[in-house]
């Protein structure tokens, strides 16, 4: 994806990142209330070698060297049973070495001798308590256990405290702040991860580059959502003001484009039902005879027919009956309005409509209509659930396929149009519907659409 396309996921998915910050801040707010109160006390404590009166540069630098080198250990020792057990003793503590251990931290920086003993406890006065009998016990356990030398040499350890711990006045936790800050920023980590997430197993189109990113074929429109479009599929006539209208227009312009020798039969299909392809064909059949051209609209859909129910005709007698050779084409096509539009319904029901739109009939049907008008525009059945529309595209300039935005499966629209060039039909361009105008996916209809030229 581009970067224009991680920003689009992001828009459409901001109410997930969004929940996912708050539930991150409400959850570093519940971790902050419900962690104990915890105080800390310091005391700072260093390692030092004396030296003999006598005692030579080198040997002096050799002794600090030691000393520093000492620290790493004595460090370690800080934490074991040999220094906490006489703590525990003293202070009558009701805990183990072991747990007291976990209460102290120790720290020392690079190339120093100075060692920091921290002490974490609820209680502050008791905390600067443990950490200064941590402090006395450790001294003592140095000089007089581990350094103790029973003969004279010439130098000798000592720790020295520099600083004695005091009473904290403020508490190290629970730090709300730090707890906010971070709940806030792994809650929206985790709203934006899921996001892309959801967007890279989603293979739902939604925009123009991602149909032309599914089929290798131009995209020719753009139609924008209309939540009226139930009630009023013909927007080029019950809306002719309107945005969608404008969109079928455009739609219209860059069809044209693809007429051979003035004149062009298009089969209309998708994917899938519901995706719009029915209102697409009426729709454009209405733009292409408001523009002065004679146009033939064929509802080749001879399972589930909408043609005569979107203009309101009758649908009982069509298409199946002329191919089945029961009636004559001039006897039941249909001129609607006052335009130059001619309408041919489905008919009756056959029980064999893959054999009769793959007849010869058919395609001797297709070249008269194809010698009386400029356009013929035939709405086919989705072509992932019966072979109608590919039989028909065999006889058509070539078929346009219909994707729904947010409905339309990337791959079952790429399977779409390999089947219909598995019969050496052409897949001439796409169009997009139900483009939203809103949100993250919404799309300027027709600024991004090219003119298509042959």
């Amino acid at each position: 994806m581009e970067f224009r396309d991680y920003v689009r996921v992001l828009r459409r998915q901001i109410v997930l990142i969004v929940a996912g910050a708050v539930i991150g801040l409400s959850t570093g707010a519940l971790v902050a209330m419900l962690t104990p109160q915890r105080f800390e006390a310091s005391a700072e404590v260093m390692v030092t070698v004396q030296v003999g009166d006598t005692a030579t540069p080198a040997e002096r630098a050799l002794a600090t060297s030691y000393a520093m080198q000492t620290v790493g250990t004595y460090r370690a020792i800080l934490t074991s049973t040999l220094v906490l057990a006489p703590v525990i003793e003293d202070l009558d503590l009701p805990t183990t070495p072991a747990g007291l251990a976990g209460r102290i931290q120790t720290s020392a920086a690079l190339n120093s001798a100075i060692i920091t003993i921290s002490v974490e406890h609820g209680n502050p006065g008791q905390a600067a308590r443990i950490a200064n009998a941590v402090t006395e016990s450790f001294t003592s356990v140095v000089t007089e256990t581990l350094e103790k030398r029973e003969q004279q040499t010439a130098y000798s350890v000592r720790l020295v405290t520099l600083q004695a711990a005091q009473v904290p006045t403020t508490a190290v936790a629970p730090n709300m702040q730090l707890s906010l800050t971070l709940g806030g920023i792994i809650g929206l980590a985790a709203g934006i991860g899921i996001a892309l997430l959801r967007a890279t197993l989603d293979q739902r189109v939604r925009t123009a580059s991602d149909v032309e990113a599914a089929v290798a074929a131009p995209v020719l429109g753009q139609i924008p959502l209309d939540p009226d479009t139930s009630e009023h599929p013909l927007a080029v006539s019950a809306a002719p003001h309107g945005a969608r209208a404008e969109a079928f227009r455009a739609l219209r312009t860059n069809v044209r484009f693809l007429f051979t020798e003035g004149q062009g039969v298009f089969v209309i299909t998708s994917s899938g039902p519901g995706e719009g392809k029915s209102t697409t064909a009426g729709n454009l059949a209405l733009a292409f005879a408001d523009a002065g051209h004679r146009v033939a609209l064929i509802d080749g859909d001879l399972r589930l027919p909408r043609v005569a129910e979107y203009f309101g005709i009758e649908g009982g007698i069509g298409l199946s009956d002329v191919l089945a050779g029961r009636v004559d084409l001039n006897d039941v096509i249909q001129p609607w309005g006052r335009s130059a539009l001619f309408l041919l319904p489905s008919g009756t029901v056959p029980p064999n409509p893959a054999e009769l739109l793959g007849s010869r009939a058919m395609a001797q049907l297709v070249e008269a209509l194809r010698d009386a008008f400029d356009v013929v525009i035939i709405d086919a059945p989705p072509l992932l659930l019966v072979t109608d529309a590919a039989v028909i595209a065999r006889v058509a300039t070539g078929a346009i396929l219909v994707a729904a935005s947010g409905a339309t499966h990337a791959t079952r629209l790429a399977d779409a149009a390999k089947s219909i060039e598995a019969v050496d039909a052409r897949v001439l361009g796409t169009v997009v519907t139900k483009v939203p105008v809103r949100g993250g996916d919404k799309n300027p209809y027709g600024m991004e659409v090219e003119r298509v030229s042959r």
